[in-house]
């Protein structure tokens, strides 16, 4: 009876170690993207796991591996055939809007010579560099082709959002590349006035003044 029982018990961890599904794969595949194991991820990857996964927080785990730095995991998923580039999460962001957001501009290079949108309906990549730290990111998608008065489904712009979220250089920037400081959203807030809700208020006046100006030319 013991020897059988031994047997079992043996039989039961080389199954275990052998399909890591068996052993709840998909909390070993979150844990491994958020320490950046690139090792693991990759035995999981190669034995079916789906690198488009979601994870219980809601979030893609490319997107995941780009905002926690894990680079090594981020690079080995990306490598996989598999990867839907675009693939949003059920917030609507996607690997490119994250790499924005938290200032990679190392991955926003990446994501976009893998063929990720630079623009989308709703809130795009451009929406969410605004309202982050790096005014090259706003500057290099702009470049690229991204709409500057881009709507987003509450009628934002990424000026807005750069003036009430983002460093207030990427409103600057912005606005020197022909963002419209003049429109509002549905709540008819203009950028100015997302500037001044947040105490940011020379900026709020150089946005105000920039409206005016614009409104003489025309």
């Amino acid at each position: 009876m013991f020897k059988r029982w031994l047997k079992f018990i043996l039989q039961a961890a080389v199954a275990l170690s052998v399909f890591p599904a068996a052993a709840d794969s998909y909390v070993d595949f979150f844990r491994a993207v958020q320490i950046d194991n690139d090792s693991a991820v990759s035995r999981l990857l190669e034995r079916g796991f789906d690198p488009n996964s979601v994870s219980e927080q809601g979030e893609l785990a490319l997107a995941l591996a780009i905002k926690e730095r894990a680079d090594r995991v981020a690079q080995r998923l990306l490598q996989d055939p598999r990867i839907d580039i675009d693939r949003a999460s059920a917030r609507g962001e996607t690997a490119l809007m994250m790499a924005a957001i938290h200032g990679r501009l190392d991955w926003v290079e990446r994501l976009v010579a893998r063929g990720a949108a630079i623009d989308r309906e709703g809130w795009t990549p451009l929406h969410y560099a605004a309202s982050g730290p790096d005014m090259r990111i706003v500057t290099r998608l702009v470049a690229l082709g991204a709409r500057i008065d881009a709507r987003s489904p509450n009628g934002s712009t990424p000026l807005m959002m750069a003036a009430g979220y983002g460093d207030q250089r990427n409103a600057l920037a912005l606005l020197g590349l022909g963002a419209d400081p003049a429109l509002r959203n549905a709540r008819g807030l203009s950028a100015a006035d997302f500037a001044r809700q947040t105490g940011h208020d020379a900026l709020a006046d150089q946005l105000d003044a920039a409206a005016k100006a614009g409104a003489a030319r025309r």
